[in-house]
């Protein structure tokens, strides 16, 4: 593969470029970055004209997916006069963010997909914070820490900046107790050609310049190892994105909107109770309150499209099964001597011994593929949820049974099912002026399965591409004793097999504080970020591994006994692989009348993660807004390119 440095753009420096980098230039180039004054956010697509905020006439649209994209867009138009309905799969809102009740150590708790930070450069977010009234539901957590397994690095301790690029890079570097085993040497060109990357940040130059290469390959070209060890690996991972299987291009974004662009530092807040009460909740309660109605457990049966757009949506809700026949592969990937296993990812059955009944593997919890373990039941991987081998729910958060179905016929490798148990009564239908797809990758790649009529084809194409990152892990223990920890309470970790932090819940979140004051006991969180599927094959593995490792980040609680487990496993997150950029789906679609929101969404403007999803869904907002001819929100990001430009 080659290298992008290779390129003539950059294979060249000029005496400018090394002036800029050695000083001269950028001392003019900082002027506006005082070490005493916070530059402010850029507004991205400010409109000059001053538009009615409200519609004066009735428009609808129906959103599908509740995660924060969903979310978001339902909330920004719903306080616009839109008449909103909001389709979600799960009994729960919120998506990646979403909580749901367990049991442990005899009460119950809220339990979630893993720690989130609210970072200061989250603009569109914390906006929506303010507005909802909630900023006393998120509390700081003051400062975190990177910890390195091998011990070859002391601690990192990220704290609040109030400095742009590059005094922010200095404050790092004075501050940092491993600033001379960074490794970065200007005098050798493949180094310099890096800071230049790193610190020129232009988004359209910097995909075609590094969407070709993935971070493992790119860093095998003579990169600063002390750098990639301390900074680029935990960084990219926290990204849910392996280097092996993420674009540069897309790292390079990410550093930017997190480092090098970023005025505002790296401590962030955290929510004082789970994300459902302290953030998903008073957003729906909002939507509602304007008239948007909200329905969960929806599942979407058929989209139909005429003369290349969205008509109508049908779905059902609860227990209800279409009764459409519908035919599937065999699955030539699990081996079972007794089940026979048809269709693939989320879509998966099982027919025992050659009969007449199959079984859907899709958890009634939230879509998770359930998998056969060695007690003959089946288990949900992503919340815990236990079926027996007849589908039968024996263990929430599932509160259904699993689906059934009747094999009508089988051709050759190929078997057609229909539901069993169907109800009686027909789908919900519902039409709307616009309609927005804002669920993760599998489900906006299973909505485009449901359509039915005319639909372009680049648009089917596009969504077929998306990309799905390596799953992502989380365990929360609960010990009958506390322990000593001099780390932040939210520490990332490197070096380790599978864990990429810890989170001591007992001192973040209120409902695990007080318990920890009547027990004397622990809550402790480990999450893996993009963990190899063939590593980590099962369940048992996971626990297994993510315990023997706990045990060496915190020996004390080799004498503490476990209370009770949670592993939470998704294999959702959107995957920004090499070559992926240029195909990705933006906002407004060749479909006329429907828009796309999501993290997997092309971004006009740096952001990431949690405010990549949020912005997006306000970036759907506001192009419907802009057809209808009213005033658009005004949307935040860092700087959107970087000051050492080539």
């Amino acid at each position: 593969m080659s290298s992008p440095f290779n390129l003539p753009e950059s294979s060249t420096i000029s005496r400018r470029t090394l002036l800029k980098v050695f000083g001269i230039g950028a001392v003019a180039g900082v002027t506006g970055y005082s070490r005493f004054t916070k530059p402010k956010p850029t507004v991205f697509q400010k409109d000059t004209l001053n538009l009615p905020r409200m519609l004066n006439q009735a428009k609808s649209v129906v959103v599908v997916g509740g995660g924060l994209a969903g979310l978001a867009c339902a909330y920004e138009l719903s306080q616009r006069g839109f008449a909103v309905t909001l389709l979600e799969k799960s009994p729960q809102l919120g998506g990646k963010i979403a909580s749901w009740q367990v049991e442990a150590a005899g009460e119950t708790f809220m339990m979630e997909h893993g720690f989130h930070g609210f970072f200061p450069q989250y603009y569109n977010l914390n906006s929506l914070v303010t507005e909802l009234g909630i900023n006393d539901n998120f509390q700081s957590l003051n400062f975190y820490a990177v910890v390195y397994r091998d011990r070859k690095y002391q601690p990192e301790v990220f704290r609040p900046s109030h400095s742009a690029f590059p005094w922010n890079i200095v404050d790092l570097a004075i501050a940092s107790p491993n600033r001379f085993q960074w490794g970065i040497n200007l005098v050798k060109l493949k180094h310099l050609q890096v800071f230049q990357a790193i610190t020129g940040f232009q988004r359209e130059k910097n995909y075609q310049r590094f969407d070709n290469i993935s971070v493992a390959d790119w860093v095998e070209e003579g990169f600063p190892q002390g750098l990639y060890d301390l900074y680029f690996l935990p960084f990219a991972k926290s990204s849910l994105n392996a280097p092996d299987m993420m674009s540069v291009g897309e790292l390079m974004q990410f550093f930017h909107f997190y480092f090098f662009g970023n005025p505002e530092g790296l401590a962030f807040n955290g929510t004082k109770d789970d994300m459902g009460t302290s953030l998903i909740q008073p957003i729906a309660k909002e939507i509602m309150s304007k008239g948007g109605k909200i329905v969960t457990s929806a599942s979407v049966s058929e989209i139909i499209a005429e003369q290349e757009k969205i008509n109508t949506i049908k779905y059902y809700t609860g227990n209800s099964n279409h009764n459409v026949p519908f035919w599937v592969k065999r699955n030539s990937v699990v081996e079972d001597t007794q089940i026979e296993y048809f269709g693939v990812a989320d879509e998966m059955f099982a027919v025992a011994g050659g009969g007449k009944e199959a079984i859907s593997l899709t958890c009634t919890h939230q879509g998770c593929t359930v998998q056969k373990a060695t007690d003959g039941k089946f288990h949900c991987p992503c919340h815990g949820a236990v079926f027996a081998a007849d589908g039968k729910v024996l263990k929430g958060p599932a509160q259904r049974n699993l689906s059934k179905f009747q094999v009508v016929q089988r051709q050759d490798e190929d078997l057609q099912l229909v539901a069993l148990n169907q109800e009686s009564s027909p789908p919900e239908t519902i039409t709307a002026d616009y309609y927005v797809f804002a669920t993760d990758v599998p489900g906006v790649q299973q909505l485009f399965k449901r359509i039915t009529g005319d639909v372009n084809e680049k648009v089917r194409s596009q969504v077929a591409n998306l990309s799905i990152a390596d799953p992502f892990a989380v365990c929360r223990f609960w010990f009958d004793r506390d322990f000593k920890w001099e780390q932040s309470n939210f520490t990332s970790l490197s070096g380790y097999q599978l864990t990429d932090s810890i989170t001591l819940y007992h001192r973040i979140q209120q409902q695990f504080i007080d318990w920890a004051k009547r027990t004397g006991g622990s809550v402790v969180e480990l999450h893996a970020y993009c963990y190899k599927e063939k590593e980590f094959p099962t369940q048992e593995a996971l626990l297994t591994t993510f315990e023997t490792e706990l045990y060496e980040i915190v020996p004390e609680l080799k004498q503490a006994k476990v209370l009770h487990r949670e592993l939470v496993n998704q294999h959702n997150f959107s995957g920004y692989p090499p070559n992926s950029y240029a195909q990705r789906p933006e906002t407004s679609t060749d479909v006329s009348n429907l828009i796309f929101a999501g993290d997997w969404v092309k971004m006009p403007f740096p952001c990431g993660l949690m405010e990549r999803a949020v912005s997006s869904g306000l970036l759907a907002a506001n192009e419907i807004l802009s057809r209808e001819a009213l005033q658009r929100r005004s949307l935040l990001s860092v700087n959107p390119e970087g000051l050492l430009q080539i």
